[in-house]
């Protein structure tokens, strides 16, 4: 395996693709700097995601400022009491644009319940009908909803045909498995590094390479050795070397599975 080192931040041969992170919690500096140093330990594409009517406008933004930036349009569960018809309209507005790859961040989530329980699931299925109808793929938030998620994508799953990803992947291996035979992708992060995450990384071993995603969900939930302070997609290589040791494989080869992985979930196309 060939690599060479920025400080301690392993840098490897094969680029990298960040699925899942934050960018618009940053100031421009602060961006600028998360950026260059992304770049360095070769992390080639992004995807910044949208939660809120709130972020909407600069996810979209964003997407439209950096050439290795690309954003979602969606509403979170947390926000599921302010998604409206127009909200909805935003989103079905910019599904044909180039820069904009998925419907997302989706999904229930009953562990925080800050939103009613039957407003998340109401946005989480007209958000995956949206992408059904515009050919997009979608990228899913579940948490402690386990059977209520599986529900749902049991409706949408044949014309979904899989084009979506479990981010941050928490539940149980029931849903993992459902998910997994349905043909969708579970994304793994920092998480797969904590001491108590034993759960998450038995799902890691169930997962054919071929369903697996990079993600950081930056800032939050940073890896080991970083973990309390901020994430940031650079922090991406230490999550590579988690992986790849729970699948006994070479960190490159799963690097350019996780690679093709990625594009071909978010860049092959309408369905």
């Amino acid at each position: 395996m060939s690599k060479k080192k920025r400080r301690d931040i392993p840098i490897f041969t094969t680029p990298i693709f960040e699925t899942h992170c934050h960018l618009d919690y940053l100031d421009e500096s602060e961006l600028a700097e998360t950026l260059l140093r992304a770049r360095e330990v070769g992390i080639e594409k992004i995807i910044t995601i949208a939660v809120s009517p709130d972020n909407l406008d600069k996810v979209f933004h964003l997407a439209h400022s950096h050439d290795n930036v690309w954003g979602t349009q969606g509403i979170h569960p947390h926000e599921a009491d302010a998604y409206s018809d127009e909200v909805a309209q935003r989103i079905r507005d910019r599904c044909n644009d180039p820069r904009i790859v998925a419907v997302g961040e989706i999904g229930l989530d009953y562990y925080y319940d800050h939103a009613d329980r039957a407003a998340q699931r109401a946005a989480f299925e007209q958000q995956l009908q949206i992408a059904v109808d515009h050919g997009m793929p979608v990228v899913i938030h579940t948490r402690d909803a386990d059977d209520d998620t599986r529900a749902i994508l049991e409706n949408f799953s044949t014309s979904l045909a899989g084009r979506g990803v479990i981010h941050s992947f928490t539940s149980g291996l029931p849903l993992a498995e459902f998910c997994l035979a349905e043909g969708f992708k579970l994304g793994f992060n920092g998480i797969t590094t904590f001491n108590s995450a034993d759960n998450v990384r038995d799902v890691v071993s169930l997962t054919p390479m071929a369903q697996i995603l990079l993600e950081t969900d930056a800032p939050y939930l940073t890896p080991v050795p970083y973990r309390g302070k901020p994430n940031a997609p650079f922090y991406l290589p230490f999550i590579a070397e988690k992986l790849a040791e729970i699948k006994g494989c070479d960190v490159e080869h799963l690097l350019a599975q996780a690679w093709e992985n990625s594009v071909s979930l978010f860049f092959e196309g309408p369905m």
